[in-house]
């Protein structure tokens, strides 16, 4: 390596910071994140939280006088997974919280199936969605949880 290559090595610096992103539903502000953030060509990112409780589920949780567990699966939003071969709704949360790479099988009815390399990015149980990473295709995809067949880790 030459003195003047020597000169020009690059650093690498990692920045934390929040952004404010109002829109429709946070699936559609999370996308126009996601594709900014693409356009801009950064070497990396990672998204590591976002979602935020809305006003109306914090004060029902403050006014709730006695909080129970009550045990929830994929496969019960979804009807479609067989809940023997599943660990609950947990096993894929900690895929989405461990950011990991997973390969999720979406029938998207009239036989249309995908085959989908993927992320989760989250899930929202009350709306029965799924909202995914595609990592070939670089995009956001949201889905609903019925049309999810089965998932590879």
């Amino acid at each position: 390596m030459t003195k003047h290559q020597e000169s020009k090595k690059q650093s690498s610096y990692i920045f934390n910071l929040e952004i404010l992103i109002e829109d429709e539903h946070h699936s559609i502000a999370l996308e126009r994140l996601i594709h900014e953030l693409n356009k801009a060509n950064f070497n990396d990112f990672r998204i590591t939280s976002g979602i935020k409780l809305g006003q109306l589920i914090e004060e029902r949780l403050a006014d709730a006088p006695l909080q129970s567990p009550i045990p929830t699966s994929l496969a019960a939003a979804t009807g479609t997974i067989d809940d023997s071969n599943f660990d609950g709704i947990e096993h894929v949360r900690s895929f989405m919280k461990n950011n990991t790479l997973i390969r999720l099988i979406v029938n998207r009815g009239l036989g249309i199936k995908l085959n989908i390399p993927c992320r989760i990015i989250n899930i929202d149980e009350q709306a029965s969605l799924i909202t995914v990473y595609h990592v070939d295709e670089k995009q956001v995809y949201t889905f609903r949880l019925n049309e999810i067949e089965d998932f590879v880790s």
